[in-house]
């Protein structure tokens, strides 16, 4: 009985600690011994480049080790994927020759400028930080005799093709330049009466908006979707509306939150500008004017919420009118209100100004001062903080006594049509403290930087892809981008 009893205990013992083995086993594999699978991709972790991120192909870009969805620098470029413009390619210099922010080693579309600019020229033309990524003449524009004048762009929303609206002496020109260094002439719209200078674009709901200074003119309206099938360009469009309240007009201004158009040296309101309702663009309607203070030569207008709470949401017209700047209340069309006046120091023409994007500065242009004082180019800087009371804060001055002429601001960028000094970029990070800086240009006139009227018009700095297009009174279209 005692065997019996001592051979039982001993293989019940025995049990015991072949399941203590079985135990300590499965607890070595809860540790990690090859056995699991943490993340439950089916790969084991002992043979798992991700043991903690599920990634079932195992996809290790850079044969690192380790994998993709758990790699911050999956190329192993130096560069970490979440700023790098290839993740998946190395390219640790992260060139990107068309500036699309993809780039240019995994860039299956890479467009590069017709005329980079080498050696401090693109195809003959001064530069320095601007390619010249293609130009049509002025006479393929606009024919034989023609002279460009002022220009716009549109971005189309359903495709995202960009476009560039050119105004020359004869008709308002249409170039696809969605491939900037290989745009499309697409057609042209005539001018509603005779040919003249001065016309002017604008655009608002994927409509454009023509206006000029000749004679009973008025102003053309353009479905602007019809570019999208051009069958056999160049095409001779027609307008899809006229509104004929006016006859001519220097310039139109467009709210585009509002949905209001201002034409702006016309002959109505003494000079004043004169509002259109465009909700319906091609149903425009009259909607008043502002005569108070005489000709207004050019405008911005927007929907204010700059540093001044007193206006906040109101529409305020920032008008240049010869010899002042002038700030209007015209969210009553029936009744627009005079804010306040500003002048300046050695007034040539008061031509043209933007406000900076928090609107606290406002950048103007004085046409003829570097005619009638012999100054260098100038740009006038208003402290707008107080809409009320306005006050100078700084003037700039530009390299040349070439004259400038519009100018827009992107950002911390100033950019200046400088006629015969073309295009220049100037850095405004600084305008607070008084400091403005030229960082870029490209001369589109060759011959010289006099103080003439030849050369840039005007520029359209708002594609989001980088293309600025130039409109240049001798040379026509100036497609250009920002140096790589």
């Amino acid at each position: 009985m005692k065997f019996v009893a001592l051979r039982k205990r001993l293989f019940t013992l025995l049990a015991l600690v072949f399941l203590s083995l079985i135990i300590s086993a499965c607890s070595n594999d809860d540790d990690g011994n090859g056995n699991t699978d943490t993340d439950n991709d089916t790969i084991l972790d002992s043979n798992d480049n991700c043991p903690s991120i599920a990634n079932e192909d195992q996809l290790d870009t850079d044969n690192d080790g380790l994998g993709d969805a758990c790699d911050d620098d999956d190329d192993n470029d130096g560069i970490l994927d979440i700023n790098d413009n290839c993740p998946l390619t190395p390219n640790a210099l992260q060139q990107d020759a068309d500036n699309d922010g993809i780039g240019d080693a995994c860039d299956t579309n890479t467009i590069l400028p017709q005329f980079p600019c080498e050696n401090g020229f693109a195809n003959g033309h001064p530069c320095s930080g601007f390619d010249l990524m293609s130009q049509i003449t002025i006479d393929v524009l606009g024919g034989d005799g023609a002279e460009g004048n002022d220009s716009w762009g549109w971005t189309d929303p359903q495709t995202g093709n960009e476009y560039a609206l050119v105004g020359t002496s004869t008709n308002a020109a249409f170039v696809d330049i969605t491939n900037p260094s290989n745009p499309v002439f697409l057609g042209t719209l005539p001018t509603a009466t005779t040919n003249s200078p001065w016309r002017d674009i604008k655009v608002y709901n994927n409509h454009a908006f023509i206006v000029s200074e000749a004679p009973g003119h008025g102003m053309q309206v353009f479905d602007l979707t019809r570019l999208r099938n051009v069958a056999n360009p160049p095409e001779t469009f027609t307008a899809d509306a006229n509104y004929n309240e006016f006859g001519s007009a220097h310039n139109i201004v467009i709210n585009e939150d509002s949905g209001f158009a201002y034409a702006v040296g016309s002959d109505t309101f003494n000079g004043g500008p004169h509002f259109v309702n465009i909700s319906n663009p091609t149903s425009p309607m009259a909607a008043g004017g502002y005569a108070d203070d005489a000709y207004s030569h050019d405008a911005q207008v927007v929907t204010y919420n700059g540093p001044d709470t007193d206006y906040t949401g109101r529409e305020i017209l920032i008008g240049s009118n010869e010899n002042e700047v002038v700030i209007v209340d015209v969210t009553d069309k029936a009744n627009p209100i005079q804010i306040s006046t500003i002048d300046y120091g050695n007034i040539g023409y008061t031509h043209q100004g933007w406000f900076t994007e928090d609107m606290t500065y406002f950048l103007l242009g004085d046409e003829v001062d570097e005619i009638t004082f012999g100054i260098n180019s100038r740009t006038i800087v208003f402290d707008f903080s107080d809409l009320d009371n306005p006050v100078f804060h700084m003037e700039y001055f530009g390299p040349s006594a070439a004259i400038d002429h519009n100018g827009y601001v992107v950002g911390n960028t100033f950019y200046v049509a400088n006629y015969t000094a073309g295009l220049r970029a100037i850095d405004i990070s600084s305008l607070g403290t008084g400091v403005m800086i030229e960082t870029s240009f490209i001369d589109t006139y060759i011959p010289d930087d006099n103080t003439s009227f030849n050369g840039a018009w005007n520029i359209y700095p708002f594609f989001e892809s980088g293309n600025i297009i130039v409109s240049d009174i001798n040379g026509g279209l100036f497609i250009v981008r920002p140096s790589n």
